[in-house]
C-alpha cells in the first residue's frame, strides 16, 4: 500500500508540472495549425484524470508485487518516465515547440514500453492498467507529429 501512496504521490506531482507548463490557450497555440481529427481541448483533462490514476495504482501494483531489486527499477522506471511526461508540456507549450515536444514524446514511449514490460514482469493486472496510458501517449505523439508536420516552416 506504501507503495502505491509514493506512486500516486509521484503522478500527482507530474500531472502538477505539467498542467503548470500546458498553454492550450495561448496565443502560439491558437494560432499554430493543427489537424481536424485533433480532440476539443475538453477532452484532455477528461482522459488524463484516469490515466494518471492508473499509472499511479499500476505501478504501485507493480512495485509491491516486486522483489525488493525489482521494486528499484520499477519505482526509478516510474520517476523516469513521469518526469519525461511532465516535461513534454515545457517543451511543446512553454518552449511552443512542437518539434521539441516530438523528441521528449518519443523518449516517453521507450519509456512507456519499458516501463509496461518491467510491470508485466511481476504482475499481469498491473501491466494491463498501464495500456491505455500507451495506448493515448501512441495516439499523442501521431498528434504532436502532425502538429510539427504542419507548421515546420514557422
Amino acid at each position: 500500500m506504501r507503495r502505491t501512496i509514493l506512486t500516486g504521490a509521484l503522478t500527482a506531482a507530474a500531472a502538477g508540472i505539467g498542467f503548470v507548463g500546458t498553454r492550450p490557450d495561448s496565443p502560439w497555440y491558437r494560432s499554430i495549425e493543427k489537424p481536424p481529427w485533433e480532440p476539443p481541448a475538453a477532452a484532455f483533462p477528461i482522459v488524463w484524470t484516469p490515466l494518471y490514476g492508473l499509472i499511479a495504482w499500476g505501478t504501485g501494483r507493480a512495485a509491491e508485487k516486486a522483489g525488493p531489486d525489482a521494486e528499484a527499477r520499477v519505482l526509478a522506471l516510474t520517476t523516469a518516465d513521469l518526469a519525461v511526461n511532465a516535461g513534454w508540456c515545457w517543451a511543446f507549450f512553454a518552449e511552443e515547440s512542437p518539434a521539441a515536444g516530438l523528441g521528449v514524446i518519443a523518449v516517453l514511449d521507450v519509456l512507456n514500453v519499458a516501463l509496461v514490460r518491467e510491470a508485466a514482469r511481476h504482475d499481469r493486472v498491473a501491466a494491463a492498467a498501464l495500456a491505455p496510458y500507451v495506448v493515448w501517449t501512441g495516439f499523442a505523439t501521431v498528434l504532436n507529429a502532425s502538429i510539427w508536420w504542419r507548421n515546420r516552416g514557422r
